[in-house]
């Protein structure tokens, strides 16, 4: 059975003081269910992992190689060893802003996975591509051009993440069908990457989730969680998320 993930992404926002103003409001937060991981700036992890010991704590992105003349690049090697449990690849902020293609992204995810990281590979189509009726193939080959060369025993340490970025900040909304169509279609295409199996494989949903859509998204079959952005900000509302992932 596939467990419930809430993993938070703190984008470039969170200083110290709304740092520990965070930790305060979870701390009591032991009663839920789901996976609750926050993905800070990476020069944060360290005092969130020392401030809240209930959520897992990883980083937005990193390198595809471990050290050398890479200026301000992010080694998984050196997340590993700062305690950072896993890593997105694939944003749709990072693959928009900074032109990160598949193929980059792919030895991203195989070098987080060598080190021991959990990978987060993020998915999505644009409203051109939603628009023009190519979005599956664009989602398809995103997926499957991620996943290259992974092997068997990476199987508990892949999760895909959908972010419909057609439906973010344009004023459009995906409906949870929406999204459940997606994430079969998804959970479909996992079938054919022979290293894993897609019925054991967590997709997360990363579309403006807030606690008043969360359960609805929840009651579909293959919606397994949810990347978060602005309302895991405030440890109020990334608690509700996480109370309210049965």
């Amino acid at each position: 059975m596939r467990k419930t993930h809430i993993v938070g992404n703190w984008k470039m926002n969170q200083n110290l003081a709304e740092i520990n103003s965070f930790a305060s409001a979870v701390l009591d937060m032991n009663d839920i269910s789901c996976e609750a991981w926050i993905a800070p700036q990476a020069i944060h992890i360290s005092k969130l992992k020392e401030l809240i010991k209930t959520i897992k704590v990883g980083a937005q992105n990193c390198s595809n190689q471990n050290s050398g003349a890479y200026t301000g690049e992010l080694s998984p090697e050196s997340l590993k060893d700062l305690g950072a449990h896993f890593v997105i690849i694939g944003h749709s902020e990072r693959r928009a802003i900074f032109n990160e293609a598949d193929t980059l992204l792919n030895e991203k995810v195989l070098k987080a996975l060598e080190n021991g990281l959990k990978a987060i590979l993020c998915v999505g189509e644009t409203l051109e591509e939603r628009e023009s009726g190519e979005f599956k193939t664009v989602l398809k080959n995103q997926l499957l051009n991620g996943l290259k060369g992974i092997s068997s025993a990476d199987q508990e340490n892949i999760l895909i993440a959908y972010e419909p970025v057609w439906a973010i900040g344009t004023g459009k909304v995906a409906t949870p069908e929406q999204a459940q169509e997606v994430h079969a279609f998804l959970r479909n295409e996992l079938k054919s990457v022979e290293a894993l199996e897609a019925s054991r494989t967590p997709i997360l949903y990363g579309g403006s989730v807030k606690p008043d859509n969360i359960q609805g998204l929840l009651e579909n079959t293959d919606i397994d969680g949810a990347l978060v952005g602005g309302a895991s900000l405030k440890g109020e509302s990334f608690k509700d998320l996480c109370q309210l992932s049965k």
